[in-house]
């Protein structure tokens, strides 16, 4: 008979067995195929791969000045592998004048993937970085006490001069995203992180280049592997010029000195920056090394907001700068023709709705209105567009047909400048006003007439259209690099873009602005050997008006367009009008005159006080709860004091009651109770004096008795 239950045991132990063997092909399988584990663990005791690092590009100005270059620093390496249970942790945080909490709580950082993806104990990770020379000198010497940690030669930025910090931006170290994003990345690279060194980090990076060395059994360096055949050369990185004018940028922040606001300047023909400056500005020099957080934290609290780059991403509204553009509008729709004229009594006066201006001669045509910057003007031009039925269907179409000529100007959108973080202003549209106002009409939105109300530009799209009127109708996008080694710029900074005004309306305009400068709004304006035309402009706030200033020199051969908008400045011949003239003479004469020295001189001393309010940082909440302890306890203390001087008045005021109670109780005792006390010689005459009245009165008595007795003759 056949035994089942021994049949059973057998598939039982079979099964086992076949378990046994699937399980152990599995992991052998994952760790000799699936996994390179070993393999790194074998290849990172016989080989050392060594990261090199390229140069970076160097940054000049259009003159070939030296503007940013590289300076060489060391880092420190530390291979976990090698390390562990092997370092003499003490005598390591002495060569490196560091504690060993700070030591340890490195290593945890290192070793924590949260905070370095990535990691792997095989591979180079960073410890420390950025050393001096002195610093490197003296671990160098001690180097081959501490196995596991190497020295890794790279190169920071240095900055020539202190100016330009928006424009050429800085590096720092890359950050978790960063690594995701580009695998080209390694923790403790860096990368640009604002301006130029942002825009182009893949022209100025350059490629990382390794060399792989051999190494005995003790960890020793024996040379490189196969005579480094398999190394790979670091490329470094392509310098790029810059169209940047370095002195000129320097003049223009130091006449902005004490001021909000920024200044553009555009070569018109190439759409080259010759300058942009962004006031406050930075020291770039603070934004390297060790201190480069702290600073940059320090930047970042600042109310004035110091990192802000105002000549991209501030949005302002232009004021009559802005009549310009509607000048060609007008022009060239048809509204207006050079012998159009309008009253101004004071202003646009119509319907109940009035805009106010200065006096002037009244009616006025296009170009002594731009001279002027008379509102009634421009306010007029744009109702009558508006309000054309022969020429427009509808009122939107007609608001349409406006913005259409803005957005070709460059309005109302990016103009697409090689620098991170431009903003695209506002130009509405008639959709936009249904969508605010529900019922409309021409009166509603007249304000945008004269570069108020919903318009808002760029000081970047102001100097562009000052660069658009001076090449009469066309303009190049604005970029700040001008060459890069080896690589052509992008095609979009060589094409045209032309709008769609008219060449004979952007004649007139340029008419205007030449007439302003002899003898309107611009007739303080400076320009010694050459012609210029320039527009002011007073925007307003719910504060001080901004000053601001557009203009463009020589006018027949235009070399440089400049836009300047001080923010609370007051009127624009306050400030935009002097810092813009002698901008633009700097540029053109290469220096300026010895009285315009004076002014900018000048202009550099005369500060605007901002009234500027911030919300409390960490730092900040912290710093104040300090002090409300502090001031507890000093409140405490002052109230103890407080009080001991309370109980020492009280009890001299009972002292003083006593005082007077005793002398009130002296004065009523008997008046023979002698107070005053007599010397012992006065007390003697007074009793012989005593005695002799007493001798007088008895010998009186005595007389008087014998006189009465009768004479007996």
């Amino acid at each position: 008979m056949k035994n089942f239950d021994l049949e059973k045991r057998r598939m039982v132990l079979s099964g086992v067995a076949i378990a046994i063997i699937v399980i152990y092909v599995i992991r052998l399988f994952a760790l000799q195929i699936a996994s390179d584990d070993y393999r790194k663990r074998a290849d990172s005791n016989a080989f050392l791969k060594k990261i090199e690092f390229p140069s970076r590009g160097i940054i000049t100005d259009r003159k070939g000045k030296l503007l940013v270059y590289n300076q060489p620093a060391y880092d420190i390496m530390v291979v976990m592998n090698e390390e562990k249970d092997r370092l003499d942790t003490m005598d390591f945080c002495r060569a490196l004048n560091i504690t060993k909490q700070f030591f340890i709580q490195r290593m945890n950082e290192i070793k924590d993937p949260n905070k370095n993806p990535g990691y792997s104990r095989f591979t180079q990770q960073l410890f420390m970085s950025q050393l001096s020379d002195k610093e490197f000198s003296a671990f160098q010497e001690k180097l081959y006490r501490f196995p596991g940690f190497y020295i890794q030669k790279r190169s920071i930025r240095q900055y020539h001069r202190p100016i330009a910090g928006h424009v050429l931006g800085d590096v720092a170290e890359v950050s978790q995203s960063d690594v995701e994003e580009d695998d080209y990345y390694q923790p403790g690279d860096y990368i640009g992180k604002m301006g130029i060194e942002r825009e182009y980090e893949k022209s100025l990076r350059g490629q990382k280049g390794v060399q792989i060395l051999l190494r005995d059994a003790h960890g020793r360096i024996k040379g490189r592997y196969q005579e480094g055949k398999y190394d790979q050369k670091p490329r470094p990185g392509r310098d790029i010029q810059l169209g940047l004018d370095a002195d000129l940028q320097a003049l223009g922040e130091r006449l902005m000195e004490g001021k909000l606001g920024a200044v553009v300047a555009i070569e018109p023909k190439t759409g080259q920056i010759l300058a942009m400056v962004s006031s406050p500005t930075f020291d770039p020099r603070e934004m390297i090394g060790k201190l480069r957080g702290k600073n940059q934290q320090k930047l970042t609290l600042d109310p004035a907001k110091p990192l802000l780059n105002r000549a991209i991403m501030g949005q302002y509204p232009p004021g009559s700068t802005f009549k310009t553009s509607q000048a060609v509008t007008f022009f060239t729709e048809g509204i207006v023709n050079d012998s159009t004229k309008y009253p101004c009594p004071h202003g646009f006066s119509f319907r109940g709705l009035h805009v106010g201006c200065h006096g002037h001669a009244s009616p006025i045509s296009i170009v002594p209105a731009l001279s002027t910057s008379c509102n009634a003007y421009f306010c007029w031009g744009l109702y009558h567009m508006l309000s054309n039925r022969q020429k427009y269907r509808t009122l939107e179409v007609a608001m349409d047909t406006w913005r259409d000529y803005m957005v070709s100007m460059g309005f109302g959108y990016k103009l697409g400048i090689d620098l991170p973080g431009e903003k695209r202003g506002m130009i509405p549209n008639a959709h936009f006003y249904d969508n605010a106002f529900g019922k409309w009409n021409p009166l509603t939105v007249i304000s945008i007439s004269i570069g108020q109300g919903e318009v808002n530009l760029t000081p970047l799209q102001i100097a562009n259209l000052g660069a658009t009127i001076a090449n009469r109708g066309y303009y190049i996008t604005p970029h700040v690099v001008r060459k890069i080694q080896g690589m052509n710029l992008d095609k979009k900074f060589m094409e045209k873009h032309r709008t769609k005004g008219s060449l004979r309306s952007y004649r007139e305009v340029i008419a205007g602005m030449a007439s302003s400068v002899r003898g309107g709004t611009c007739a303080h304006a400076v320009h010694p050997g050459y012609t210029l035309a320039g527009k002011t402009g007073t925007a307003q706030n719910r504060g001080k008006d901004h000053s601001v200033f557009m203009g463009f020199a020589p006018i027949d051969t235009p070399k440089i367009a400049i836009a300047v908008y001080v923010e609370n400045g007051g009127f624009g011949a306050v400030f935009g009008v002097p810092i813009g003239s002698l901008m633009i003479e700097q540029y053109i004469n290469g220096k300026l005159t010895e009285s315009d020295a004076r002014k900018a001189n000048e202009i550099q001393k005369r500060h605007i006080s901002y009234p500027f309010k911030r919300s409390l940082s960490i730092a900040d909440s912290l710093r104040l709860d300090s002090i409300k302890r502090v001031n507890h306890i000093k409140d405490s203390l002052k109230l103890e004091a407080h009080k001991q001087r309370q109980t020492r008045a009280h009890e001299q005021k009972e002292r003083e009651a006593k005082r007077e109670a005793e002398k009130k109780e002296k004065e009523k005792q008997p008046l023979n109770d002698p107070i005053i006390r007599m010397d012992d010689e006065v007390k003697l005459k007074t009793d012989e004096k005593e005695r002799n009245k007493s001798k007088d009165k008895t010998d009186g008595g005595k007389k008087k008795d014998r006189s009465s007795i009768p004479n007996k003759n």
